[in-house]
């Protein structure tokens, strides 16, 4: 697949089909990110959001067609992809037992980083993210927010070339998800990383990416949607219509079903 910058793109698919027992998640699954965007995917529920994440994470290979990540195959060459991506969850998933800064240093030992760089890189990131004086914190004494800054540390410290985010604001109400946001498309943009958001959200699409993937079932793209930067509010009317366009299905037996579609 060619891409606007004429480099090959960091994560492509190609004609990618996955099929579990009884359900056929993808079929000729199709697109390209290149290195430096940020770019959401969005779609109903069973449209192969996850199924994408995760082939794109290596936990699986498609049962047809390719996968690739910087050139390589995610699932083959799962090791080769230490600490190259980076993952935030809906769920922050620390460690209970753990403080923010020890949450964090969990995260670089699994990556590989040596042992004498944890504390410093660990500091540095929480602090960044508005965390400094809490690093002795422990989970349950930090609020949804925070917990999620602990997260976004711990993905961050390992310097990655990709961050995936599924969901990763989903869980907060919206002025501190509304914050979060911004910090990290900063992150994101002034680090130079690829960042790729899987989102319920169209508001969290619309203003998160470059660009939006829209997925539809079975499990294929609809739409590819460039969003610029600030766009007035009637352009976000116009893209907010066209993401809705992409996720509803053709024409359904009972109009009530494709009316509004389930975000």
């Amino acid at each position: 697949m060619s891409s606007v910058t004429g480099e090959a793109p960091v994560i492509e698919f190609a004609g990618v089909e996955k099929v579990f027992p009884g359900h056929h998640a993808l079929r000729d699954l199709s697109f390209g990110i290149d290195r430096g965007e940020l770019v959401t995917v969005v779609g109903v529920t069973g449209c192969g959001k996850s199924t994408t994440f995760n082939l794109i994470l290596g936990l699986f290979p498609p049962s047809d067609g390719t996968v690739r990540v910087a050139g390589h195959d995610p699932h083959a060459e799962f090791e080769w992809f230490r600490r190259r991506i980076a993952v935030v969850f809906q769920d922050a998933r620390l460690l209970p037992w753990r403080t923010a800064l020890q949450n964090v240093c969990v995260g670089m030992r699994f990556a590989g980083i040596p042992k004498e760089q944890w504390q410093e890189r660990a500091r540095d990131w929480l602090s960044r993210l508005g965390l400094a004086g809490r690093e002795d914190a422990y989970p349950h004494q930090l609020s949804g927010g925070q917990r999620q800054r602990v997260s976004l540390a711990r993905a961050f410290a390992v310097d990655p070339e990709i961050i995936l985010c599924d969901e990763s604001f989903s869980a907060l109400d919206e002025i501190t998800a509304q914050g979060l946001r911004q910090e990290f498309v900063e992150l994101v943009r002034t680090g130079g990383k690829t960042g790729v958001v899987i989102t319920h959200s169209l508001t969290e699409a619309l203003t998160l990416g470059d660009r939006i993937l829209v997925l539809r079932p079975p499990g294929h793209l609809a739409d590819d949607i460039a969003v610029p930067r600030d766009p007035d509010p009637a352009l976000l009317d116009e893209l907010r219509e066209r993401v809705l366009a992409g996720m509803t299905p053709p024409a359904a037996a009972d109009p009530a079903e494709s009316a509004v579609p389930a975000l």
